[in-house]
């Protein structure tokens, strides 16, 4: 059995990461195997590892859910609330700060010249993040063309939960019927139907329900969450594209999880509340999953079934992501200053892999003002 922590030392240490943890899951990974294999021996090598693998089988954001099982592994049910909530307060703060002054500030004609050259710095900031996700999820020939077809569907059907528990639950039924299992092998997986808004004006409970969905059936990168957002808010006139595009910016400026994001639409459509409830929202199933699924992870991983699910769902989300930087390229990229941006951009993310993506932003936001000046 594991050494349990005192409480006050897990929240001192997940403070500490979530006001410093920037670069994306992947480097928030990293940070914690620094602090809980290297620097404290709180966890080994081949235990961390098993927890990664963890956050893997279940929907949410990986970084979250990997703070949440190192709480609840180090300090019990207590720990894991601690965990998770230190983590994420840090990003949910700074980014309700920076809600509230885009909504006084982010419209003036002064501040269009810098947001200008954000757009497509953003969209390469995405494909360089979804790229190895791609090469990591193109396990065969079979999942290139789930992943192709799901990208064509993308166009046309704008359900992206259809899209991608259509792609995993049709891949693992192929899979059965490739190894002549029976139908009863299968895993099963109930969803639940919610009401959503679909008209621009939508209730806190309507919100509730959107990033409450959402958050239960996340699964891949937290990019995948734009996608979500795309069809669930963009699509049906609640969130403008714009707002979308600066909404992954401050994803991107602030430490913590990019699903912290959603304190900054929420905040847009209905105030302070709104960023509170659709905040809550989202990260719930999180610590829901964690709670209750932690007891079933051995025989998840150990399920081939289950596994062909998730690797179907998951170049599934590839797929929706890349669907909505086309999508965004078609808006932002209309002439040559955003040509030459994008351009930039995409070689320092791909050719550079280590620079982060705030300097990318930054850049793009510098280079967008000098080209509307010239």
């Amino acid at each position: 059995m594991l050494e349990k922590i005192n409480n006050k030392e897990i929240a001192k240490i997940f403070l500490k990461l979530g006001f410093t943890a920037f670069g994306g899951p992947a480097a928030h990974t990293a940070m914690m195997r620094e602090e809980f294999v290297v620097k404290r021996n709180w966890l080994s090598e081949q235990q961390f590892l098993d927890l990664m693998g963890a956050t893997n089988l279940i929907p949410g954001p990986n970084s979250t859910e990997l703070a949440i099982h190192i709480g609840k592994e180090k300090g019990g049910w207590k720990g894991m609330l601690i965990a998770g909530s230190c983590f994420l307060l840090p990003a949910v703060f700074i980014t309700g700060i920076l809600a509230y002054l885009y909504k006084l500030y982010g419209q003036l004609p002064q501040v269009g010249p810098f947001v200008y050259g954000i757009k497509p710095a953003i969209i390469a900031i995405i494909l360089a993040a979804v790229y190895p996700l791609g090469k990591k999820s193109l396990k065969s020939k079979e999942l290139a063309f789930v992943g192709m077809s799901v990208l064509i569907l993308s166009f046309f059907v704008l359900n992206e939960i259809l899209l991608m528990f259509g792609a995993g639950l049709l891949f693992m039924l192929y899979v059965t019927i490739r190894e002549r299992k029976t139908l009863n092998s299968i895993f099963p997986l109930a969803m639940i139907s919610v009401p959503l808004a679909t008209t621009a004006t939508v209730t806190n409970m309507n919100l509730f329900w959107i990033f409450l969905k959402i958050g239960a059936v996340l699964y891949g990168s937290g990019y995948v969450l734009f996608a979500f957002l795309d069809t669930e808010l963009v699509a049906t006139g609640i969130l403008s594209r714009q707002q979308l595009i600066d909404a992954i910016a401050v994803g991107q400026f602030t430490p913590g999880p990019v699903t912290s994001s959603v304190t900054f639409i929420g905040y847009q459509i209905n105030g302070f509340w709104g960023a509170v409830i659709s905040t809550f929202a989202v990260f719930l199933p999180s610590f829901v999953f964690v709670a209750l699924l932690n007891p079933l992870l051995k025989f998840m991983r150990n399920s081939k079934l289950f596994s062909s699910f998730l690797d179907a769902v998951n170049i599934a989300s590839v797929a929706l992501i890349f669907s909505v930087c086309i999508i965004m390229g078609q808006e932002v990229i209309t002439d040559w200053r955003t040509v030459v941006i994008a351009i930039v951009s995409l070689i320092l993310t791909f050719g550079f892999r280590k620079v982060n993506s705030i300097l990318i932003i930054l850049m793009g936001s510098v280079l967008g003002y000098c080209l509307t000046l010239m």
